[in-house]
C-alpha cells in the first residue's frame, strides 16, 4: 500500500530517492554530477526534487554500478549506447518482478 501512495506523487525528495535505492543522498548527488541523464528540478528553497523518470534513470544507474559492478565510466558508456544489452535485461527483470508481486498478491487474496 505504501508503494501505491509513492506512485501517486509527482516529485520526490533526495532523501526519499536515497531510501528507495538504499544509498546515501551523497551518492545521488555524485551520480547527478557524473551522468547527464539525471536532471532533477529544484524547488524554491533550492532542494532537489526528482520525477519518476529521474528515479527510473537512477535505478538503472544503480543497477549498472552497484549490481553489475560497472565503473562510472563504463556505466556512462553503456547509457550512451543505443542498443544497450544491460538495459533490456534490467527492464525485463523489473517487469517480471512486478508480475511476480501481482501474482503473489492474487494468491494472498485468493
Amino acid at each position: 500500500m505504501a508503494e501505491e501512495k509513492q506512485q501517486l506523487k509527482l516529485y520526490y525528495s533526495i532523501g526519499e530517492v536515497a531510501d528507495m535505492l538504499e544509498v546515501n543522498a551523497s551518492n545521488i548527488r555524485y551520480w547527478e554530477k557524473e551522468f547527464s541523464i539525471i536532471k532533477p528540478h529544484k524547488n524554491r528553497r533550492g532542494n532537489r526534487i526528482f520525477t519518476t523518470l529521474d528515479i527510473e534513470n537512477l535505478r538503472f544507474i544503480h543497477h549498472l554500478v552497484k549490481e553489475k559492478g560497472h565503473t562510472i565510466d563504463g556505466a556512462r558508456k553503456l547509457l550512451k549506447m543505443k542498443d544497450n544489452p544491460d538495459g533490456g535485461n534490467y527492464k525485463t527483470i523489473k517487469t517480471l518482478e512486478k508480475i511476480r508481486a501481482a501474482l503473489v498478491e492474487l494468491m494472498v487474496d485468493y
